[in-house]
């Protein structure tokens, strides 16, 4: 559906987690790139994997299979705010008519202790639509996205870490 402020999309592919994830990692909605790969954080660019790997002292994962065992191994589950909306492109400041995500079938799932929001817009969405259904607040961490230049890897890396390594086996 195109009315001149963006097109329908349905997010089409499910979380990553299971019964021993204890970190959710939350995105807002998948990025052209990620959709036209049907995974998470698919922008080459994006340095969502490369932190992965570091905050869990892994190699940095290739394929689907290789990051969904790098999440699942060390207790982290994947998925994003938001299952369908209008959106321009990748611009998450063009989202409109939201349909939340199924947020308890994560938490009926997983013994989640922390919820980490990847961005302003993730945060955003999951404080309007999700936080009254898990019972918790989410930490606001800065954006994996290659938009956020004016963060480097070591400035990423150091703001994730404080507050999720103590979580991440």
């Amino acid at each position: 559906m195109k009315d001149g402020s963006g097109e329908f999309h349905t997010h089409g592919f499910g979380p990553v987690f299971d019964s021993e994830s204890r970190v959710l990692v939350l995105g807002s909605f998948p990025s052209v790139k990620s959709r036209e790969i049907n995974f998470y954080y698919g922008h080459p660019r994006n340095r969502f994997w490369q932190l992965a790997a570091r905050l869990t002292g892994s190699d940095i994962p290739e394929t689907v299979p290789e990051k969904k065992a790098l999440l699942i191994e060390h207790g982290i589950a994947l998925w994003d705010s938001i299952e369908s909306c209008q959106i321009s492109g990748s611009s998450d400041s063009t989202i409109k008519n939201v349909t939340p995500v199924d947020i308890g079938l994560i938490m009926n799932g997983a013994d989640i202790m922390i919820i980490a929001c990847n961005g302003a817009a993730s945060k955003k969405y999951y404080d309007k639509y999700l936080r009254n259904v898990t019972g918790m607040d989410a930490v606001k961490l800065p954006s994996t996205s290659p938009a956020n230049a004016a963060w480097s890897f070591n400035r990423l890396f150091e703001a994730w870490n404080s507050v999720l390594g103590e979580y991440i086996r």
